[in-house]
């Protein structure tokens, strides 16, 4: 874990929406306030997330993953989380960055992230270098929202466009 500078503190902006895959149930994230909630049945949840480069619709799906799993506002940012993940192809890179937060989250220190920023993006080797900035999660302290169980490859979508990038992932929840 490392420190926190100046300039780590800046929240990007909300670029990213959550709804469930079955039709009745539909869920809008904005920084973990949950809004137009219609509950049946909840398996799994897609996240809809984008940017205006690839590495920041990443950035925006990770962040989206935290903050389905707790109220971004209770999240403090008082240390970092390194990370480095590697894949085959650019589907397999987006599946093991998140499995990768999913995993620090699951097991000690049980660290949740307010903000997922990644450092080193490399599409030809398919690397990621990303930090995580946040605490230790804490019952008493976040309100406890939907567990992930899991990433998974189905239905999973990566559209780059010049000026919009946009990533659709499936969590079973």
């Amino acid at each position: 874990m490392g420190d926190i500078k100046e300039e780590d503190w800046n929240l990007p902006e909300c670029k990213y929406e959550c709804e469930a895959c079955q039709k009745c149930f539909s869920i809008s994230l904005y920084y973990g306030s949950i809004t137009n909630v219609n509950l049946d049945h909840t398996a799994d949840i897609q996240i809809h997330a984008w940017g205006s480069t690839l590495s920041e619709a990443f950035e925006q799906c990770a962040n989206a993953m935290f903050h389905y799993m707790t109220e971004v506002d209770y999240i403090e940012m008082k240390e970092s989380y390194e990370i480095e993940v590697e894949g085959h192809d650019m589907m397999t890179l987006l599946y093991n960055f998140l499995d990768e937060l999913l995993f620090i989250f699951s097991a000690e220190p049980n660290y949740i992230a307010r903000k997922v920023q990644i450092e080193v993006f490399d599409t030809t080797a398919f690397k990621i270098k990303a930090k995580g900035f946040g605490e230790e999660f804490q019952l008493g302290k976040h309100p406890q929202g939907t567990e992930v169980k899991a990433i998974t490859f189905s239905n999973m979508q990566i559209h780059e466009n010049e000026g919009k990038c946009e990533v659709f992932v499936i969590l079973d929840i």
